[in-house]
């Protein structure tokens, strides 16, 4: 098994009852186990600034999965919850990115690169990786660090209460 760190978020319907949807559709794989999951925060949008604010949560997976196949088993449901890509950046009703993969500390192919681009740069997935993870090397700094020196203005805490993903609505 290899540990790999996913972000996930949603500002479409109702995003934190999406997010454990999804995960709790990769914790029944025979292939992965979610092992830990950040609080929800609720961050303002990035990017594409003129849409809802967004809730975000990181978890901690441990998988047989190799880094592509991960990616590709998250995009599936993504599409299985009905995940519509129309414009960079806009609206969705979730969103699960590959975040860092262990033993890949850097890993690149057409589909996938690890350590995810900007994730340093991104509070948004650095405040809530910290949950979990803060001393998982991200870009030869820890997720503590990254997440100290992100701009956090706007980002609140919506949910910490443990297991709020295994609730289903």
């Amino acid at each position: 098994m290899h540990k790999a760190w996913l972000g996930l978020g949603g500002n479409v319907g109702d995003p934190v009852a999406s997010m454990g949807k999804a995960l709790r559709a990769l914790h029944r794989r025979s292939d992965t186990r979610v092992r830990a999951v950040s609080a929800v925060y609720k961050t303002p949008p990035w990017g594409k600034t003129d849409q809802a604010w967004f809730h975000n949560a990181c978890a901690e997976v441990e998988t047989l999965l190799a880094p592509e196949a991960l990616l590709a088993t998250c995009l599936d449901i993504e599409k299985r919850m009905k995940r519509q890509r129309i414009e960079r950046w806009g609206p969705r009703i979730i969103d699960i990115d590959v975040l860092a993969y262990e033993g890949e500390e850097t890993f690149g192919s057409p589909t996938l690169v690890l350590p995810h681009p900007r994730m340093t740069e991104r509070a948004f997935v650095m405040v809530p990786l910290s949950d979990i993870a803060p001393q998982l090397a991200v870009s030869g700094r820890s997720v503590a660090e990254w997440s100290r020196l992100c701009d956090r203005s706007g980002i609140e805490k919506a949910r910490s209460d443990a297991g709020w993903w295994r609730q289903t609505p």
